[in-house]
């Protein structure tokens, strides 16, 4: 088939064609909804019996007031029963979470100066700031002085050393 564009005035037909066909669906709808409600209504619940005399209306109003009175309090204890097992659930949960512990995130590694640590700890009232370098033990290279005998000539040493061993052999 041709794919031929649809010209706007036969656009603008079709859709109030399809809005007027949806109205009358909606209206349908409507009076649908109203027969059930009638059908429900006299189904479950009976006409009222408005005759007689004064005391049986009386009467009448007394028993629904006492039904009414009855399903209030039942709705209040259902109330407070729910209210229970809400509180009840959300200690469970924090139980199941204390139980399970909270999952902590990988530590970084953070470079931090000292003072910035004690600060950390200590908070922003205590500003301590401390030159912890300077208060090392500083390390000096002492030059080792022997004596001058002790040094003596290496080559004395090995001769020494020499001769001993000499003697070992010799005995």
């Amino acid at each position: 088939m041709s794919e031929k564009k649809m010209t706007s005035s036969r656009r603008h037909h079709l859709k109030s064609l399809m809005l007027q066909i949806a109205a009358g669906w909606l209206e349908k709808e409507k009076g649908e909804l109203v027969v059930a409600k009638e059908a429900y209504m006299a189904e479950h619940c009976s006409a009222p019996d408005l005759s007689g005399d004064q005391s049986a209306l009386m009467e009448t109003c007394k028993k629904l007031h006492a039904l009414i009175d009855k399903v209030d309090e039942e709705r209040y204890d259902l109330e407070s029963k729910v209210g229970k097992a809400d509180k009840e659930i959300d200690d469970l949960k924090m139980k199941v979470v204390d139980l399970a512990g909270v999952k902590k995130p990988a530590l970084k590694k953070v470079r931090m100066s000292a003072d910035a640590m004690l600060k950390a700890l200590l908070g922003t009232k205590h500003t301590v700031n401390l030159d912890l370098r300077a208060n090392l033990k500083q390390v000096k290279k002492e030059v080792k002085e022997e004596p001058a005998e002790a040094v003596g000539d290496w080559r004395k040493n090995i001769e020494d050393k020499v001769d001993r061993k000499k003697m070992f052999e010799a005995a």
